[in-house]
């Protein structure tokens, strides 16, 4: 039983997308999920400045909360 070359192409074709090809993408994509829940350089750096912007809010929020304490008392009740 001697095969053809043409044969011997196909059946190292379809071992090939039978055994290590979905074992190729199975892993690629294992790869790239575990790369994903991972923050980046520039991930860390804009949740940082996120954090220096809401904390630069936060005092402006208090900062207009006590001139309001001061120019009308009462405002919070007509929230």
């Amino acid at each position: 039983m001697i095969f053809g070359l043409g044969e011997l192409l196909t059946i190292l074709l379809i071992v090939f997308i039978v055994i290590p090809a979905p074992l190729f993408i199975v892993l690629h994509f294992i790869t790239n999920w575990k790369q994903s829940r991972e923050m980046s350089g520039g991930d860390e750096k804009m949740l940082e400045d996120l954090w220096v912007l809401a904390q630069r809010l936060e005092a402006r929020l208090e900062s207009l909360e006590i001139i309001l304490d001061g120019e009308s008392s009462d405002w919070r009740k007509k929230l």
